[in-house]
C-alpha cells in the first residue's frame, strides 16, 4: 500500500477546541478532516459513515463521553485507530483508553509539535507494517518504541528510552505499589535493571515510593505512578 492520506474524524464538543484541532491536523502531510462530531452519539454514526483511518477524540463530552464512545469502537468492530486528546490526566482514565487500543494519548493544553509528532509516528507506523506480511520482533520494536530512540542521548549512561518506556506502561497498568522485582518480571527484564530504572523514575518525581517493612529480612520498596 503507498497511501497518500490519512482520514480523519474529530469528536470534540468544544467548537473552538475542534478548529484548532483541525488546523493543527491539515498542517501534517497525508492528513484530511473529513467530518467531526460535538459528542460520542454523533461520533459513532460518522464513524459508520465515513470510516476513517483515524479518530481523534475528547473524553469529556455531554450526551456521551469518550470512553464509552471508545467502547463502542472496538465492540463493534470498527477499524479505525484512535488518539485521544483530552483533559483527563488521572491514571484511571489513561490506563483504560490505552487498554481500549488508542495508539496515542496526548494532553490539553499542547502545542503543534506534539499533534505533529503522534500524526508522524502514526503515518510512519501504518506505512511500514503496510509493507509486510509477517514482521520479527525487533522490527516490531523499532516501529512501536521509534519515537523514544532519539531521546536515549538525554537518559543516564546504561538506560534505554525503549525499556524506560516498557516499564512505564507497565507501570501505569498497576492499581496498587509493586517492587522491582514484580516490574522485573512484568517486563522481562533483569531486577537489579528494574531497580535502576524505578530509581531514575522515583528521582524524575514520575513515582511515588513506599517502603515495606516486613518481620524478616530487608524492607522493600514498592513504586507506583503519581497521578499530575
Amino acid at each position: 500500500m503507498n497511501k497518500k492520506e490519512w482520514t480523519v474524524l474529530l469528536i470534540e464538543d468544544d467548537p473552538m477546541v475542534q478548529e484548532v484541532n483541525r488546523q493543527f491536523i491539515e498542517q501534517v502531510e497525508g492528513f484530511i478532516v473529513i467530518a467531526a462530531a460535538s459528542n460520542g452519539l454523533e461520533g459513532i454514526q460518522l464513524i459508520k459513515q465515513h470510516q476513517p483511518d483515524l479518530t481523534i477524540i475528547d473524553m469529556y463530552m455531554p450526551s456521551q463521553d469518550g470512553l464509552t464512545t471508545l467502547q463502542q469502537i472496538r465492540s463493534n468492530g470498527y477499524k479505525t485507530d484512535v488518539i485521544a486528546v483530552t483533559a483527563a490526566s488521572d491514571i484511571e482514565t489513561v490506563r483504560k483508553v490505552l487498554q481500549y487500543g488508542a495508539v496515542d494519548y496526548i494532553m490539553k493544553p499542547f502545542k503543534f509539535e506534539r499533534m505533529k509528532q503522534a500524526l508522524e509516528q502514526y503515518r510512519s507506523f501504518q506505512v511500514k507494517i503496510s509493507q509486510k506480511e509477517h514482521i520479527t520482533q525487533s522490527e516490531l520494536d523499532s516501529m512501536l518504541f521509534q519515537q523514544f530512540e532519539e531521546k536515549s542521548d538525554l537518559l543516564p549512561k546504561g538506560l534505554n528510552a525503549v525499556t524506560l518506556r516498557r516499564i512505564q506502561q507497565y507501570l501505569s497498568k498497576q492499581n496498587h505499589p509493586i517492587s522491582a522485582e514484580e516490574v522485573a518480571d512484568g517486563v522481562g527484564i533483569a531486577r537489579v535493571t528494574a531497580r535502576r530504572y524505578l530509581e531514575f523514575l522515583e528521582q524524575e518525581n514520575e513515582l511515588k515510593l513506599s517502603v515495606e517493612y516486613g518481620r524478616v529480612g530487608r524492607p522493600i520498596n514498592r513504586y507506583m505512578l503519581k497521578i499530575n
